[in-house]
């Protein structure tokens, strides 16, 4: 009598173990060493990391919203009035801010052609978090200057979407916060922190208590882009004030206002460390 021969799935091709939180260790691993072996595979052996906010638009859209605006005020008359002032408000201050979002191309950009008229081949090339605002400027910055660039998205409730100048094999998709923050940080040799809200501050913050703490033991040139928002969003001499920072830790970034001065700044630094 013939014996049905049933087949069974492998542990590692059982997609509902694999989803489990029994399996949540496989997953952690997962996201650690599928893209150290994309970065080997690419020579990608050093960053130069940009962070800023994903809802900074380009000038052209930014202008474009607010034309809207002011036009369905002049229809409305005194209708709606209330609503329609926040939106415009709200879209003369993304016109304000689109300025950030052109210097993010320029400053990616120079970083770039920089980068590849050094003897060594993939060195510091411009990752960010691989979706829109500030993080596709960088990445449009570099793919524009001819180099690579990397995106490291991350998998939200209301989706992030990576951004059209990622490097196709540098494109990353992650689960985990912390595995990416890993991967932000293990290669980066500089940052460059544009404004942005609660994400970019919790990333700022993570790599300075690391350095703080003597955690990360590498030098990494931080620039912090926009003195003007930065000071209002976060008051670091009244840290140094009441006594919760030294001032001597205020040493570990430099506040810049223009493509130039954080150009030379970022450029001396690696110089100096990394070349």
């Amino acid at each position: 009598m013939n014996k049905k021969i049933i087949k069974i799935k492998k542990a590692y091709e059982n997609t509902d173990f694999i989803k489990s939180s029994d399996a949540r260790v496989i997953r952690i691993l997962a996201e650690y060493l599928e893209p150290q072996q994309r970065f080997e595979q690419c020579n990608v052996n050093d960053t130069i990391v940009f962070f800023g906010s994903a809802r900074t638009k380009p000038l052209s859209e930014a202008k474009k919203y607010l034309k809207e605006v002011e036009g369905k005020i002049k229809q409305a008359g005194n209708k709606n009035r209330k609503e329609l002032s926040k939106q415009l408000a709200y879209a003369k201050k993304q016109v304000f801010m689109a300025r950030y979002y052109q210097d993010a191309i320029e400053l990616a950009k120079r970083l770039t052609v920089w980068s590849k008229d050094l003897t060594a081949h993939s060195r510091f090339i411009v990752c960010s978090g691989g979706g829109m605002g500030l993080m596709e400027a960088a990445n449009k910055g570099a793919t524009e200057a001819g180099g690579k660039s990397i995106g490291l998205n991350i998998s939200i409730p209301e989706e992030q979407y990576p951004n059209q100048y990622i490097t196709p094999e540098l494109n990353f998709e992650f689960h985990y916060f912390f595995m990416r923050k890993f991967w932000f940080v293990y290669l980066a040799k500089g940052l460059v922190i544009f404004p942005g809200g609660f994400g970019t501050l919790d990333e700022l913050f993570e790599v300075l208590t690391l350095l703080q703490t003597k955690k990360l033991k590498k030098h990494i040139p931080i620039v912090i882009y926009g003195s003007g928002y930065w000071n209002q969003v976060i008051n670091f001499d009244a840290l140094v004030k009441y006594g919760t920072i030294s001032e001597t830790e205020l040493e570990l970034f430099k506040l810049c206002d223009t493509v130039d001065e954080a150009f030379d700044f970022l450029t001396a630094e690696l110089t100096r460390f990394y070349l």
